[in-house]
């Protein structure tokens, strides 16, 4: 045995061999020990650490307290699929009207920009100043501008991608990447809900975003917070009736015995969530049944709430009927109400679509305001208004849309806006430069859009984790502030 190393594959002797081998069969038992008792399974959150959380099905969605006293106690988040520009809705540009369809070349990249040489293009629409800080808004959306010292604008957002996928996913889960959990699960996973027959996390679909329900997912935390899908629309919840037509008498004694035969299981594979996931959609389902038929009838509300959110008129009846069943969902204790308006993808016909688009979201978005406010519930509920990037401030240059008179996608600077629950209204957050290219002035970054919205929350960004493949993981990465100058 003291021949050269060389001479031996793998340059290893035989008793190294196995002395190596045996370390690493007490790794694969030390690995089946850990899964068996559910390490794996996120059992060990630094909220479980905490005291406040288990993963057994009867406290998957029990209340729980925030990090902080809150100030919202729900979230409405209506996202505008595709990107919405901000040069033709709340961020005016002079110098790119005055320099409309000069050629102009722009530093940057495709990640952040998909189209940075070619014409620019200024915005048709007048914008007017509104509000006590004269803030000035786009013709296109009346409705919102005699509500503007409510809204708080963002006009510095930037994202990673200016892909519709990824830029969705980001949005919406704090990653460009599949598998992470969505905001509105977070938020179920933080909190839970008070109202134990209705699911805590909301989904209302006019048009699905890029990426389908990879955006509402709950990723690598249990399946109980992943977002439940309602329909706009005169049956908002599809199955809600048994299919064989049992009486709910006869289903809680199936559920009663199916529970039994779960709970059973579930003693011998502690740690194993998804089992208590299945359990508590199980029990909800049963609940809804009862329960949430009165919660989505918006039929029971008075001819001028209908009207308030134009609800039966031309344009706006869809997405005004969406508004409105999140306001009587967040009434009846949802915590996060997740909304999407579709095809604000405009790289053809920029204006003519951006006139048909405010059309139907101009007046419901100003009427659910509106109506949280009358009801007493602005103040607990933060309202959010995204796309997943804007639009450039060149048009007409995409080879993929000739003569479109359209703009591409851009993440490097575009504007949201915050509502309610603690946000302070009539005073916009950031700058860009005069042709809107690049934030010159209080860069937003998504990451610190979704720890403003915990923040209002109750929840500390930071603190809200889940352990997975070793790493305690959360929805801002290792980034995000709060927007100080937005919060109250």
């Amino acid at each position: 045995m003291n021949q050269p190393l060389f001479q031996f594959p793998c340059g290893r002797t035989r008793r190294q061999f196995l002395w190596q081998a045996g370390n690493g069969f007490f790794g694969t038992a030390m690995a089946w020990m850990l899964d068996r008792d559910g390490f794996f399974n996120g059992g060990h959150t630094a909220a479980a650490a905490e005291g406040n959380r288990s993963d057994s099905a009867d406290s998957l969605m029990a209340p729980k307290a925030p990090h902080f006293p809150a100030k919202a106690k729900a979230c409405i988040f209506l996202h505008m699929v595709g990107g919405p520009s901000q040069f033709d809705t709340f961020n005016p540009k002079p110098k790119l009207v005055e320099l409309h369809e000069t050629e102009h070349t722009f530093p940057g990249d495709k990640q952040s920009s998909q189209t940075i040489t070619g014409k620019l293009k200024g915005s048709p629409f007048k914008f007017s100043r509104h509000g006590e800080a004269g803030i000035p808004v786009s013709e296109l959306l009346p409705n919102i501008a005699e509500r503007i010292d409510d809204v708080g604008l963002i006009h510095s957002t930037c994202a990673d991608s200016a892909a519709h996928a990824s830029a969705c996913l980001q949005l919406n889960t704090g990653y460009v990447r599949l598998g992470f959990p969505s905001l509105g699960s977070w938020t179920s996973y933080g909190l839970g809900t008070v109202n134990q027959n209705i699911p805590g996390f909301v989904v209302i679909v006019n048009g699905a975003p890029f990426g389908g329900a990879k955006n509402w997912s709950s990723g690598f935390i249990p399946s109980a917070y992943q977002g439940t899908v309602f329909e706009s629309g005169p049956e908002p919840i599809r199955n809600l009736n048994p299919a064989s037509g049992a009486t709910l008498s006869e289903q809680r004694r199936q559920l009663d015995l199916l529970g039994g035969l779960n709970q059973k299981h579930q003693q011998a594979n502690p740690g194993h969530s998804e089992l208590s996931a299945r359990i508590s959609a199980y029990e909800l389902a049963y609940r809804m049944q009862s329960h949430a038929p009165e919660a989505v009838d918006i039929s029971q509300e008075p001819e001028h709430v209908h009207k308030l959110y134009g609800v039966g008129g031309r344009y706006t009846n869809d997405f005004g009927h969406s508004c409105l069943l999140a306001r009587r969902l967040v009434e009846r204790g949802v915590r996060f109400v997740q909304l999407y308006h579709n095809q604000w993808d405009t790289h053809t016909n920029n204006d003519e679509k951006h006139r048909y688009l405010c059309r139907q979201t101009d007046k419901p978005i100003a009427g659910l305001i509106t109506d949280l406010k009358q009801r007493g519930l602005f103040d607990e509920t933060i309202i959010v208004w995204a796309g997943e990037f804007g639009r450039t401030a060149i048009g007409d240059s995409n080879p993929l849309f000739p003569k479109g008179n359209g703009r591409d996608h851009h993440a490097a600077a575009f504007t949201t806006f915050l509502a309610g629950g603690g946000i302070r209204g009539g005073q916009p957050v950031g700058e860009t430069d005069e042709l809107g290219y690049h934030v010159v002035r209080d860069r937003v970054h998504l990451h610190d859009l979704h720890a403003t919205i915990l923040h209002q929350m109750g929840m500390d960004h930071t603190k809200l984790t889940y352990l997975h493949q070793g790493r305690n993981f959360r929805i801002t990465d290792v980034h995000g502030r709060v927007i100080r100058e937005l919060v109250t």
